[in-house]
């Protein structure tokens, strides 16, 4: 029988992915975002079809999806119950007792043996801190991880995994932690906090979070409980963005792929070893989507081509306040300076962060022979395989919409080995 899960602050559902990819069975996921919401319906059907042999359908769907549609198409050859286990909903005071009804009325009497999540994390990290200035202090986010623990108080998981960005260990000089760790001991749990680096888990990204798995003290006799924080070791990285992960999708220039036409790869599935071992292209299909470029203009095409020139030449990045005068469009040139940086073709990318939806100056594809015109910033699905998201994988909304849930996911070869290892704990009572 699958060990079932309510996923909190779902997102796009990176998280969820990985513990589905583990054989976990979501019940719920909860999310405040409608696009998000929409990408987790559609995540949801593609589960449904893929476990009755029905994967057509999906195919059709991708096949025939035009822009501006959400996913009622989809949605609608599948049972109701599937894409209502997506929960849109805001967490808060005024709304939490009819998520839980609508949990309850969901979940039956099945036992929820994991709650995963995290709540959104713009007040804890540094660059929301520095752009938010006092009023990060009194952002209502920051409060966000006392409904979790009303969760695990109302659905008594064996464990949870609760995901955050560094900055919540300093956060108000560390109080939203200490009070997190006060109410978590309460409901009957221990904590543990490590910081788990992306890149050293089979991800080609550098991502630093902090990762928290807490469990239940004593179990349901009053015995005390043999769980622990999972032993997630650590895997030598030698593979590389540009030969690894992007070489096998079409050439793209500024503003060229549509977002939801799909696109036949370049390479061979049995050429491409890293993709393959991480699950991100698989066998299913012989297409991916979304492989769309936004268009830059000539102004910030020249900084790029100097960035990428610099990057390839001298591993340096560009300081915004170095560039030529005439080419300089932001005042700002004592912070941000790095504010165009280039995806590194030979190691693994740095941190995929909600920004990218805003521009793509931050990820610069590392284009080996630069160009005033074949420079660009990276497409939807070059940064959804940064996350290591499956190629199938289909993010509803506009462009912006896309970029925005993936860069603020889990990335889903983290989630399933954290889940993995989770797994012979909850399974088997364990260690």
């Amino acid at each position: 029988m699958a060990l079932k899960f309510i996923d909190l602050f779902a997102g796009a559902g990176g998280l969820s992915e990985g513990f589905i990819r583990a054989g976990y069975e979501p019940l719920a996921h909860i999310e405040m975002d409608k696009y998000a919401c929409d990408t987790l319906k559609t995540r949801a059907a593609f589960h449904w079809l893929k476990t009755n042999n029905r994967l057509q359908i999906y195919k059709k769907y991708l096949h025939e999806k035009q822009e501006k549609e959400d996913g009622s198409k989809l949605w609608k050859q599948v049972p109701k119950e599937v894409t209502d286990t997506v929960i849109q909903a805001t967490i808060g005071e005024e709304t939490i007792k009819g998520i839980f009804e609508n949990v309850d009325n969901l979940i039956g009497n099945e036992q929820v043996d994991i709650i995963i999540g995290g709540p959104p994390c713009q007040a804890y990290s540094v660059a929301g801190r520095a752009r938010m200035g006092k009023a990060a202090e009194d952002d209502p986010r920051n409060e966000l991880y006392k409904y979790y623990v009303k969760f695990l108080e109302r659905y008594q998981p064996k464990m949870f995994v609760f995901e955050n960005v560094l900055g919540i260990r300093t956060a108000k000089k560390g109080e939203p932690l200490r009070d997190l760790t006060r109410l978590v001991e309460q409901a009957g749990y221990k904590m543990k906090l490590e910081v788990q680096t992306a890149s050293e888990h089979g991800v080609l990204q550098f991502r630093e979070r902090v990762i928290i798995v807490g469990w239940k003290v004593e179990d349901e006799n009053g015995n005390p409980t043999n769980f622990h924080y999972p032993k997630l070791r650590t895997e030598e990285n030698k593979h590389e963005v540009l030969k690894d992960l992007f070489v096998d999708l079409p050439e793209r220039k500024h503003g060229e792929g549509e977002l939801c036409a799909p696109i036949e790869y370049t390479k061979p599935l049995s050429e491409m070893k890293y993709l393959k071992k991480s699950n991100i292209r698989n066998s299913i299909f012989d297409f991916t989507t979304q492989h769309i470029a936004r268009p830059n203009n000539e102004n910030d095409r020249e900084i790029y081509k100097m960035a990428v020139d610099m990057w390839l030449k001298e591993k340096n990045r560009m300081n915004y306040s170095k560039i030529p005068a005439r080419l300089q469009r932001h005042k700002n040139k004592v912070t941000h300076l790095n504010r165009f940086k280039v995806v590194d073709p030979y190691g693994y990318g740095h941190t995929v962060v909600a920004h990218i939806s805003i521009d793509g100056h931050y990820y610069i594809y590392p284009t080996l022979n630069p160009t005033i015109d074949n420079v660009r910033s990276i497409t939807i699905r070059e940064a959804a395989r940064l996350q290591s998201f499956p190629d199938d994988y289909y993010f509803e909304g506009s462009r912006s919409a896309a970029f925005k849930q993936i860069g603020n996911a889990v990335p889903v070869v983290l989630a399933h080995k954290i889940a993995d290892e989770l797994k012979e704990q909850l399974a088997y009572g364990l260690q």
